[in-house]
């Protein structure tokens, strides 16, 4: 769409022009806030789309920075509205002043019964979600289970379509140099970002607890950091894990991760609720057991030959957590699987989505 004009049909020769609007994304002060919208920046502009992000969560930042946009010369065909929250306002304005249509790539837990937020909101915020949602050319969700949960929140658009987070090549092709395992002990792996409420890490501590004291030859590797992540060292100690069977890596790299991965027996994750939960494609992806409660994603990549579901009553029970626990230590590895999260699909399926909106506007 030509700067300035409406309506205007787009050259067979011109290079797509993306506009990112999002509240999250990977900054100095959080390199992690936000790394699935980056991936999706990148996924993006390996298929040769220029694409512009605007980040901000204050009203003036974010009009300021798509002034500098327009002093710049840049107009941009369709706007990628990442999560609806007050960067809906801009794409409205947008699509109205210039006919520039907007699809919505949704991420946040906020619309999903065990979190609650959206419901919480002021009627007035609600409503003008709904307008927002309606008004967009399309609706992509990262999983079914927020598709579905946003459509019981009266979010309402005539096309829904689900998009992938984007897992890095790398897990998919495993690490190159392996270390070897200093013991032959049965490793479990937890990754998240310790917030109890959404993670559920102590139901996964007070499990492995009751495992370890009927077997000295495991051990639970926790990975990451976050706001309950001392609360849960804590937990640890109150509950008497012995040292030796524990380890607490604090934040790691990507790479860093894959690399854990590929040496455990297997993944465990105990999350209360999640809206995709990319760590699963990970493992997916490294080929490793996973063990799962039925959240995001996991309904769809763990089968028998994958891992096992725990439903999340069971989950809460000690003792019925270590029985899954040490059964999904003794299932065998598998092929990488995932390829349908990989950067290149993710990215073309964008490319063709926007192409689709642009054309149809």
């Amino acid at each position: 769409m030509a700067p300035e004009t409406k309506g205007m049909e787009i050259p067979l020769n011109h290079k797509l022009q993306i506009l990112f609007l999002t509240p999250w994304y990977p900054s100095e002060k959080d390199a992690m806030s936000g790394l699935f919208v980056q991936k999706h920046v990148e996924a993006v502009r390996a298929q040769g789309v220029d694409v512009r992000v605007i980040f901000s969560q204050g009203w003036g930042d974010m009009w300021r920075q798509w002034r500098t946009l327009r002093r710049e010369g840049w107009m941009p065909d369709l706007v990628q509205l990442n999560v609806i929250q007050k960067q809906g306002l801009l794409a409205l304005w947008l699509k109205h002043r210039y006919g520039i249509p907007y699809i919505i790539v949704e991420h946040w837990s906020g619309y999903l019964p065990e979190n609650g937020k959206y419901m919480h909101q002021p009627a007035v915020k609600r409503r003008f979600a709904e307008r927002v949602a309606e008004q967009a050319s399309a609706i992509l969700p990262v999983s079914n289970t927020l598709a579905k949960a946003m459509q019981a929140c009266g979010i309402r658009n005539s096309r829904w379509q689900k998009i992938n987070n984007v897992v890095d090549d790398f897990f998919f092709e495993g690490v190159k140099s392996q270390k070897s395992k200093v013991e032959s002990r049965k490793t479990l792996l937890h990754v998240s970002c310790f917030d109890e409420k959404a993670k559920n890490t102590s139901a996964l501590l007070r499990g492995f607890k009751e495992l370890s004291a009927r077997r000295n030859d495991v051990q639970l590797v926790m990975v990451g950091t976050g706001v309950d992540w001392k609360a849960s060292q804590a937990l640890s100690s109150e509950l008497a894990i012995p040292p030796s069977q524990i380890l607490w890596t604090g934040e790691q790299t990507p790479e860093q991760v894959c690399e854990w991965l590929h040496r455990a027996d297997a993944f465990v994750l105990t999350s209360r609720y999640e809206t995709a939960a990319i760590v699963l494609v990970e493992a997916f992806a490294s080929g490793i057991p996973i063990l799962s409660t039925p959240v995001g994603i996991a309904t769809e990549i763990v089968t028998p030959d994958t891992g096992l579901i725990i439903p999340q009553e069971n989950a809460n029970r000690p003792m019925r957590l270590s029985k899954y626990l040490e059964r999904i230590i003794e299932l065998p590895k598998y092929d990488s699987q995932g390829k349908e999260f990989s950067a290149y699909t993710v990215g073309k399926q964008l490319k063709d989505i926007y192409t689709q909106c642009t054309v149809s506007e």
